[in-house]
């Protein structure tokens, strides 16, 4: 029991950053290879998720963007919780699969990407001022899993932050006016990350070892076949239980990072 408290004192000495305690918002865009790298978001969303259960988390989707054919073009969605951002962050760049595909007919090997964005979630920050003026936001019907308002109302909502080209959406609120808050809140964490980029380079304060998202910049690799494993490239942490990480235990390679970053 001692031993478990102390690793878990320091572990939350770990966590210091200014933003480690806040709840974390994160975004899965597919990279090339249409429908297989759709698919591999739509195994990782699920993987963040099981994570999220596991240590207790809420979830909430915030705006989807499905597949022509299957998967998930791209998924925002928070995780709530005691130092989500601090844990989580250690995802954000570039995860890389290797399997046989189910949708090749000749059962070949394919490599697919996936990119994750993780910005901490934050209500306001005084030093950053939005002006109206520079918004434009735009409003069309949702397109996801949402009961009597999908495809009814024009619901949903997009911001774009023009001075900075930035763009948030969100379309899972029951109202119009909720998705313009949740966007709103997107819109002010990606004004502090980019704030905090820009100011701490390199120190690299918020970025962590990511300062761009970028095909072949992956941080780690899931291979299915010919041999099952999942190495983080950053830290050298491997495991040859890819069924469990898939189910969501990424406490080892999170850990790892934290402790090497």
């Amino acid at each position: 029991m001692a031993e478990k408290d102390i690793e878990e004192m320091r572990l939350q000495a770990l966590l210091r950053g200014k933003y480690d305690s806040l709840n974390a918002i994160l975004t899965l865009h597919a990279g090339a290879g249409g429908t297989e790298a759709c698919d591999w978001v739509s195994m990782l969303y699920r993987m963040y998720l099981m994570y999220a259960e596991r240590h207790g988390y809420a979830t909430h989707e915030l705006d989807r963007l499905d597949g022509d054919e299957a998967g998930i073009k791209s998924v925002s969605f928070s995780v709530e919780g005691e130092n989500a951002y601090g844990y989580l962050k250690a995802e954000k760049g570039v995860h890389r699969l290797v399997r046989i595909s189910p949708f090749d007919s000749s059962a070949r090997r394919h490599t697919s990407f996936a990119s994750l964005e993780v910005m901490p979630e934050i209500e306001d920050q005084e030093e950053i001022k939005i002006n109206p003026e520079d918004l434009k936001v735009d409003t069309y019907r949702s397109s996801g899993a949402g009961g009597q308002h999908v495809n009814k109302t024009e619901s949903a909502i997009r911001i774009t932050h023009i001075p900075t080209g930035i763009i948030v959406a969100c379309q899972n609120e029951r109202s119009q006016v909720q998705n313009r808050e949740q966007a709103m809140k997107m819109l002010m964490s990606k004004l502090v990350e980019r704030r905090e980029s820009e100011m701490q380079q390199e120190a690299q304060a918020i970025k962590g070892e990511i300062k761009k998202i970028e095909w072949g910049s992956q941080i780690r690799s899931y291979v299915f076949c010919p041999y099952t494993m999942v190495k983080d490239h950053r830290t050298g942490c491997e495991t040859g239980n890819v069924s469990a990480v898939m189910d969501g235990e990424l406490d080892p390679f999170i850990i790892d990072y934290l402790k090497k970053s």
